[in-house]
């Protein structure tokens, strides 16, 4: 039962969990610009009055900004859809929504250099994907295929594959985690400060995060057998 239990997992449910990691991944690396508009976000200004009336919260009509590693999107008030901007590694935010009292300056794109690596880590995690599923399905490819994938080197590439493309996403969307979490209590102490000038308005984290977290933590699996798989391989050494 425990043999059946660990193919079914080294077979199924890792390559499983794999190709899950890289579309969340992909999904907040490339939101708001591109895909979820609406929903997924790494920092949200939206209309409230949880700042500007301690002690009650409401929502209002007003401008919401939702911002990404790539772009932007914008609207002037909630019946009006979201506009975009283009998706760009250095991108510059559409802030134009917001009102001339609210502390727009806070609110800036990271280095381009982060979006990079993010989009390198795709890359390398998409190699990864692909060859640990053949690594896991070798047995049913057809002719001399199967015996190309017993190889230690391509078992070794596979692994580093994984473990450069988990390293070089984890650490990047912990550094825009960072910066926008800064940007949000910069943000916010800045309309507490304005007293009873400041817009209504608060910004917060956005559900991207979350979806990278859980990314990351499904990608563990997938790598951590490709690397028991190559500790086997070379003998248990």
């Amino acid at each position: 039962m425990i043999a059946g239990l660990s193919k079914a997992v080294t077979l199924y449910l890792a390559p499983l969990l794999s190709l899950t990691a890289l579309l969340l991944s992909l999904f907040a690396f490339i939101s708001p610009v591109l895909v979820f508009s609406n929903q997924v976000s790494l920092l949200s200004v939206t209309p409230s009055t949880s700042l500007t009336q301690p002690g009650g919260s409401s929502k209002v009509d007003g401008p919401t900004v939702r911002l990404g590693a790539l772009g932007s999107c914008s609207r002037p008030n909630n019946d009006s859809p979201l506009n975009c901007t283009s998706a760009v590694l250095n991108p510059v935010y559409d802030l134009s929504v917001l009102p001339n009292n609210a502390p727009n300056l806070l609110l800036s794109a990271p280095t381009s250099a982060t979006p990079a690596f993010i989009a390198i880590s795709l890359v390398l995690s998409t190699f990864f994907v692909l060859l640990f599923s053949l690594l896991s399905f070798r047995s049913k490819l057809p002719g001399k295929m199967g015996a190309v994938f017993d190889k230690p080197a391509i078992h070794s590439g596979v692994a580093w594959f994984g473990v450069f493309g988990f390293m070089t996403g984890l650490t990047s969307f912990l550094i825009l985690r960072i910066w926008f979490g800064k940007s949000v209590d910069d943000f916010n102490i800045a309309l507490l400060q304005s007293g009873s000038d400041a817009p209504d308005l608060v910004a917060s984290v956005g559900s991207g995060f979350t979806l990278a977290w859980v990314a990351y933590a499904f990608l563990a699996v997938p790598i951590v057998a490709s690397l028991a798989k190559l500790h086997v391989a070379a003998g248990g050494k």
